[in-house]
């Protein structure tokens, strides 16, 4: 017989027991199931962490400060200094400071409100967004000449402008720690989440200069800087490390006093944890495709037992030992193949109902707008994954097509 025949042949066998054919794709469908909802799963997650990278901005890094001694660290204006001696690689800073206090309009206290200390860059005008991922809804950002002057404003979040201004704060005053400050900016609302006091809503941005100015100029231990491009990200972290490793230079050669990191790096950070966390799930998961492998070598060793009679009768007419193999193996992989094909259907409606389970609590949990979660299988994933059903089917399928190859013609013909 050829391939066409031998296929005929095989989906004829299993339409005649369709729920023994059923249960013995039962593994498979549900290992390839696993792993089409695994792998999209993963892909949504990714793709959310980039578009996160994205609006934060890939020329981002970050740079940890701890101080020596008695407190010596660099200070802003140094920083401001090393920006501006290399103007090739880096582009600006700024000082983040998270300031505890008490926020403060009329008799209404927000005592949860989350406020910090930040520059100009922190915002990137040509796409509406901070570095924290925020969009600005209404009024402006800070300004150079805010920082520089020490100005006493702030730009709000979209909770604080509706519970203490009833919507309308542009303009209007609030005090934090005593200090009065006047609403130039509010931020949009991040929609995925519930505005409640202290969530992603409820937060202020200041000029760090009069963040400073309220808590006595102390040191600051974070700060944000821009590169160029995303391209000189990592020449501009060695320009920081070098001018750190210089400030922090101790006689024992200590060069443990600060931390920096690159946006690309932590995005490799964060996609290696998910890779590694994914192929995990996949080992896994294809525990259930190995499962499936030998109840497809167990039914076809007992196919092989129920037909014998019929292998002597096609070995007694002139098949050859590859003919009987050949047929064998096409029935395992048709069988696998049947069970991968529904393994993809069943994955991909798991994945999308997953998608829209989970994905409105996955972007909450990153606490910005615009972020959206796709977990949509890949034309990848479905074709490794049925050729990996496929694979499996001809594996598991060889060792009975190879004894029903093997068994003689007569005892073949004599066997009740």
């Amino acid at each position: 017989m050829n391939f066409t025949q031998s296929f005929r042949l095989a989906i004829k066998s299993l339409t005649t027991s369709k729920m023994r054919a059923l249960l013995t794709m039962l593994g498979i469908i549900i290992g390839v199931g696993a792993v089409i909802v695994i792998l999209s799963l993963g892909n949504g997650l990714t793709g959310m962490v980039q578009q996160q990278i994205d609006k934060m901005g890939i020329n981002m890094i970050q740079a940890q400060l701890w101080s020596v001694g008695d407190g010596m660290m660099p200070d802003p204006e140094e920083l401001y200094e090393l920006v501006d001696g290399n103007p090739d690689v880096l582009t600006g800073v700024s000082p983040y400071i998270n300031l505890g206090g008490v926020v403060r309009h009329g008799d209404e206290k927000f005592d949860r409100t989350s406020v910090y200390g930040v520059s100009e860059i922190m915002y990137n005008a040509a796409t509406n967004y901070t570095m924290d991922g925020e969009q600005l809804a209404k009024g402006r950002f800070i300004s150079y000449m805010d920082v520089e002057r020490r100005e006493a404003v702030c730009v709000i979040g979209a909770y604080l402008e509706q519970e203490a201004f009833n919507g309308d704060a542009l303009g209007k005053q609030l005090s934090i720690n005593g200090r009065t400050l006047t609403v130039v900016g509010v931020l949009k609302r991040n929609a995925e989440l519930e505005m409640l006091p202290g969530s992603q809503d409820d937060q202020i941005y200041m000029p760090y200069s009069t963040v400073m100015e309220i808590i006595g100029d102390r040191w600051v231990g974070i700060y944000i800087f821009t590169s160029t491009s995303g391209e000189t990200a990592d020449a501009a972290k060695r320009v920081i490390e070098a001018y750190l490793n210089d400030f922090y230079r101790t006689d024992d050669g200590m060069y443990n006093y600060f931390y920096i990191i690159t946006m690309a790096e932590q995005a490799n950070q964060i996609n290696g944890m998910m890779g590694v966390a994914m192929g995990v799930l996949v080992a896994i998961a294809a525990i259930s495709l190995l499962v499936g492998g030998i109840g497809i070598m167990n039914i076809m060793l007992v196919s092989v037992t129920e037909r014998t009679r019929e292998i002597g009768v096609r070995k007694s007419l002139g098949a050859k030992r590859k003919d009987i193999r050949s047929q064998f193996v096409i029935e395992a992989g048709t069988t696998s193949a049947i069970g991968g094909l529904l393994g993809i259907g069943f994955g991909c409606l798991l994945a999308k109902a997953l998608e829209a389970l989970l994905g409105g609590m996955l972007v909450a949990s990153l606490g910005t707008s615009g972020i959206t979660f796709n977990a949509s299988p890949t034309l990848g994933a479905i074709g490794l994954s049925f050729g990996v059903s496929v694979g499996i089917g001809i594996l598991f399928g060889y060792l009975p097509a190879n004894k029903a190859a093997k068994l003689n013609p007569i005892d073949a013909l004599r066997y009740d």
